[in-house]
Order: structure tokens, then C-alpha cells, then sequence
């Protein structure tokens, strides 16, 4: 197991940190610890670009990574997702986003699967890499909404607090929005582009 791949697996476990940070309610658990999770998540975050970095620059690109770098961005994002609403920290309304994102990412693993079968592996398309992107930076600003509404709440008498909180939740709905979006219009191009393919008997 070579570092660029165990990068990439660490996303899975991270995620898990930082919803265990944020599973105990803010009068339960202990000083920072949204922050905390704010520091895990944007780790988890930066080693998405960076297993692929170092893998390119010592030649160890592998098909296992690039299926496993993929999968573990939807575990990672979708795991998130989910919990942020269970843990009531999005709106009801998010709830609809989010199982159209949670649609896609389901469909074009299935997708993955099928051609990972057939000795096959999907590249990855730019508008995908653009969709996960946009989701990671969408759970950054809900988790830097929380850091600042909890751990920072000995500011909000203050005027600039209160605009940040309110300008971080309002971009975190927005790219929520965008996200999901851009997410279905990625899930359409993967689709339009391979399921001609993989619904054929025989292989072209």
C-alpha cells in the first residue's frame, strides 16, 4: 500500500472523526470542537488533490486508485451530507438536494462497478472533478457557520459576527444549490456517455 493510496483511503476514516466531533449537542461537548472539525474536514479535504499529486510525481498511479479515490470522494461527501441533516444542522429543505446528489453518486458507482467488472475504468470527466469540488466547499462553509454560531458565540452580540454567521449559512445553502445542480448535470454527461456501452452485450 503505497502513500497516495493510503491518502485516499484516510478520507473514510476522517469523515468519521468529524462526525463523531460534531455528534454530541454544543451545551454536551467540549471547547473548539466544531473548529476542530472545520480543520479535520478541510485535512480530508486537501487530500483529495494531494493523493493524486504524489501519485503522478512518483509514477504510482494505479487503477485501484483511481477507483478507490473516487469512491472514497462520494463515502467522504455523501457521508457528511447525510450527517449534517440527521444531526439537524441543514434545513428539511436540504433534504431534497441532497437525495438527488445522493441518486447520482449511487448510479455512476454503479456504473463504476459494471466497467471495473469488464476490465474497464471510467475516466474521471473535469465536470466531475468540478461537482466534488463545489460539494467540499459547500460542507466547509456549513461547518465554518457551526465553528463560528458555537464556538465563537461569546461574539455574537457583535454586529460583524452576526453578518458572518448569516453570510456562511446563506453560501452554504447557495452551494448546496449549485452542488446538486452541477452534480446531476455531471451524472447526464457520465450517462450519456458510457450507458450506450454498458447496456450492450458485447463489447464494441
Amino acid at each position: 500500500m503505497n502513500l497516495p493510496n493510503l491518502l485516499t483511503l484516510s478520507r473514510i476514516p476522517l469523515m468519521l472523526v468529524v462526525i463523531g466531533l460534531l455528534y454530541p449537542p454544543p451545551e454536551e461537548s467540549w471547547s473548539w470542537v466544531r473548529t476542530i472539525a472545520l480543520l479535520v474536514f478541510l485535512f480530508a479535504a486537501l487530500t483529495d488533490w494531494l493523493d493524486g499529486w504524489l501519485a503522478r510525481k512518483f509514477g504510482q498511479v494505479s487503477e485501484f486508485g483511481k477507483f478507490m479515490d473516487a469512491l472514497s470522494d462520494k463515502v467522504l461527501t455523501l457521508g457528511m451530507f447525510v450527517s449534517l441533516l440527521a444531526l439537524g444542522e441543514l434545513g428539511k429543505w436540504a433534504l431534497f438536494p441532497i437525495l438527488l446528489i445522493l441518486s447520482r453518486e449511487l448510479l455512476i458507482t454503479g456504473l463504476r462497478l459494471v466497467a471495473s467488472g469488464r476490465g474497464k475504468t471510467l475516466a474521471a470527466e473535469k465536470i466531475g472533478k468540478l461537482k466534488t469540488v463545489i460539494q467540499l466547499t459547500c460542507i466547509c462553509l456549513i461547518l465554518a457557520k457551526l465553528s463560528m454560531s458555537v464556538d465563537f458565540a461569546h461574539y455574537a452580540t457583535q454586529s460583524w459576527h452576526q453578518n458572518l454567521v448569516l453570510a456562511l449559512d446563506f453560501s452554504g445553502s447557495l452551494t448546496l444549490l449549485l452542488a446538486t445542480a452541477i452534480t446531476v448535470y455531471s451524472g447526464i454527461v457520465y450517462m450519456a456517455k458510457y450507458w450506450r456501452f454498458f447496456v450492450e452485450e458485447n463489447d464494441p
